[in-house]
């Protein structure tokens, strides 16, 4: 393995989270495959039976959240790929958006992370 270019990341922290990522990964993916086989059971259980105003409700919030939790789920996977790529180009750590290292704590807690923590609050204040 190349020596990473991230000041504070050593060789076994990324095999660590090389690791930690495959995982993640994995789980994302049981988890996002569950979901669809759930939301497809809510629109099959609605069928021809007769349903109040309410049930409808119920219903299209329960399918608006599943979606939701699909979309943020597969926004994850792409970051998670993204890491696993740039642990394989050796810049595992470095900013996809200005090149600075992001914080060790900060991956440690967020193995995908791709952007340093000054520039999530930035993006955050700009939406």
């Amino acid at each position: 393995m190349t020596k990473s270019p991230h000041p504070d990341l050593d060789e076994a922290f990324i095999a660590r989270q090389h690791d930690r990522l495959v995982k993640l990964r994995q789980q994302l993916t049981t988890s996002a495959d569950a979901t669809a086989v759930e939301g497809g059971e809510v629109q099959e259980a609605a069928g021809d039976e007769p349903m109040d105003g309410g049930d409808d409700g119920d219903r299209l919030e329960q399918l608006a959240n599943e979606e939701a939790l699909l979309a943020h789920g597969e926004q994850r996977l792409a970051d998670i790929d993204r890491a696993l790529q740039k642990i394989r180009e050796h810049t595992y750590g470095l900013s996809d958006g200005n090149g600075k290292p992001i914080a060790r704590a900060h991956l440690e807690a967020v193995p995908e992370a791709l952007y340093t923590t000054e520039e999530l609050r930035a993006q955050e204040k700009h939406s």
